[in-house]
């Protein structure tokens, strides 16, 4: 096993979840923390370096003093958000498009031609996941669809009360109000079912509202999508991931496999329904994209 340093640019909710279940793996050997202030990232790293002594890992965390510090990491997380406030009721997570475009924009200049991969939290992740690739150059992964797929399959099994380990089925397109539901490939144990679209829709909306109603802001289920990904993009295993990557020039969730850190397009097979849907999660991704790509233009100086 190989041992990795990942960077993570984000002391928030998020960044500090990610990093707790870093700690815990066995390939993660140091850890690399941005933030917005210097105080918060060595925090964060101080909290961390007792928390891997009391479980007895060889993890170590390090607070970086600049975003240029993170070039020395084999992947990154990107997982700031600006400060403003979301009164959105429809496309929530398309509410902090222009606050956070000029953030994930400034990062991405400072990290031009940084190689590893990343992986994006930042919402809309699906067009922050663009702008970061397109400035930096970077092998680029968002993590929306990955959490979307898990609610899809919690409420498929909890509504045929079954396991959710019987459910095969995936949610693909936009992390959003266009996400694309694949009810016509959805299996139980193999063999195909159905599928009740008005209660999983309710759900994938219901469930992160009453996440951030109860503790303010949803971290765990993303924290453990950026972990399925980076195991597998790092080479420590081998699987399939719904994560949000470039397809015909817009970056949309799509299911992947990934074999020895290369990702290969599985794409599934959709019915008229489902495809009208993509396309139009893809329209309105690239609406949303070019509302932010003037960003594109120009160097900043980076401020979390």
């Amino acid at each position: 096993m190989t041992a990795r340093t990942v960077g993570i640019i984000g002391a928030g909710a998020v960044g500090q979840t990610v990093a707790a279940h870093l700690v815990g793996e066995p390939w993660c050997e140091r850890l690399l923390i941005a933030s917005r202030t210097s105080e918060s990232a060595e925090g964060l790293a101080v909290d961390l370096d007792d928390m891997a002594h009391l479980v007895c890992t060889s993890t170590r965390a390090h607070a970086c003093a600049t975003i240029a510090e993170l070039d020395q990491a084999d992947a990154l997380v990107i997982c700031p958000r600006a400060t403003f406030t979301n009164t959105a009721t429809r496309n929530v997570r398309m509410a902090g498009l222009a606050a956070n475009a000029p953030l994930i924009a400034d990062l991405a200049h400072t990290l031009t031609g940084y190689s590893g991969p990343v992986v994006v939290v930042t919402n809309p992740v699906d067009v922050m996941s663009r702008l970061f690739a397109t400035i930096s150059g970077a092998p680029t992964y968002g993590i929306g669809s990955a959490t979307d797929t898990a609610r899809y399959r919690a409420a498929l099994a909890a509504h045929h009360r079954v396991p959710v380990e019987a459910v095969d089925g995936y949610v693909i397109g936009e992390h959003g109000d266009g996400a694309v539901i694949c009810a016509s490939t959805t299996t139980i144990n193999g063999l195909p079912c159905t599928v009740p679209l008005d209660v999983v829709r309710a759900e994938l909306t219901g469930r992160p509202r009453r996440i951030n109603a109860g503790i303010g802001r949803t971290r765990h289920g993303p924290a453990a999508a950026v972990l399925s990904a980076l195991r597998k993009l790092l080479v420590q295993e081998d699987g399939t991931d719904v994560l949000s990557v470039n397809r015909a020039g817009v970056w949309l969730g799509i299911r992947l496999h990934i074999r020895a850190g290369h990702p290969t397009v599985q794409p599934l097979e959709l019915d008229p329904h489902e495809t009208a849907d993509l396309l139009t999660a893809r329209t309105k991704l690239e609406a949303a994209y070019r509302q932010i790509s003037h960003h594109e233009q120009g160097a900043h100086t980076p401020c979390l």
